[in-house]
């Protein structure tokens, strides 16, 4: 519950920044229009001077172009966009936070059953964050069960802590393939309106022809580059989960060696 209510929150910051920053650009496009016409109307008289061309910055360009592109279906890939970023970034925090020392864990845990026995251990694996810490915590508690139970027990954690790594993964490829989609979408229902409006014309004009088909196809480009950012996110993720899973089965062989040359210590 709390990861979701991060997760609208930080969706809601997205969207309204973004609308703030649309907004401040209206202004200062409002602002520096003002002061174009205000120069202008000062040397008005003044014939030898060469009219101001004025520059048309980045985010103007973008936002010219998101207009042009049409807002139903910009709006939509722009939507993607924000909730894609989202889920990136709430399980770009998560996987990161579930990054654990494996080998400062495995020194502590061995201390801990060499000087306080098992519950002592249990303790330190149930204070540390990470699935590494889970597993072992779950290992301990089936260890009056014998070793195979130990390693039956880290099974099938493991694999439990596996899926929620990977949870928010499917909705990051949902975006990543709808975005494109939508896009193309877009496109051709752009290219039947610029038929639409030849055949009222009555004539194919090259511009009539090449002004409906830009349009058309900035809704296809606007989903490709939504894509193209999700999928380098979604990309980090996957490589970030097998990072973890390589390194909790790395550290689960290494806990049930520990705890078979504890239960020898303690046999003899």
């Amino acid at each position: 519950m709390k990861k979701l209510l991060a997760l609208i929150m930080l969706t809601g910051a997205l969207t309204f920044g973004l609308a703030g920053f649309v907004l401040a650009q209206d202004d200062a496009a409002g602002e520096e229009t003002e002061q174009t016409q205000a120069n202008q109307t000062v040397d008005m008289g003044d014939t030898d001077q060469e009219p101001m061309v004025e520059e048309t910055t980045f985010h103007q360009a973008i936002k010219e172009k998101f207009i042009e592109g049409g807002w139903q279906f910009m709006s939509i890939i722009l939507l993607c966009l924000i909730l894609g970023l989202a889920v990136s970034i709430e399980r770009i925090i998560t996987l990161n936070l579930s990054t654990t020392n494996t080998k400062k864990l495995l020194s502590n845990v061995e201390e801990a059953l060499n000087n306080g026995g098992i519950d002592s251990a249990k303790e330190i694996c149930k204070n540390t964050r990470g699935p590494v810490a889970s597993i072992f915590t779950q290992g301990l508690m089936r260890i009056s069960e014998g070793i195979e139970m130990v390693e039956k027990s880290i099974i099938s954690y493991g694999s439990v802590e596996m899926g929620r790594l990977e949870r928010g993964l499917v909705w990051i490829s949902l975006f990543i393939s709808l975005a494109p989609m939508l896009g193309f979408m877009g496109t051709v229902i752009g290219m039947i309106d610029a038929f639409d409006a030849i055949e009222a014309a009555g004539d194919i004009s090259p511009s009539l022809v090449a002004g409906g088909i830009k349009v058309a196809l900035l809704t296809t480009v606007g989903g490709l580059i939504v894509a193209v950012i999700l999928q380098l996110f979604y990309n980090y993720c996957v490589s970030k989960i097998d990072a973890l899973v390589n390194q909790m089965e790395d550290a689960s062989i290494s806990f049930v060696d520990l705890l078979v040359k504890h239960n020898l210590t303690l046999n003899k």
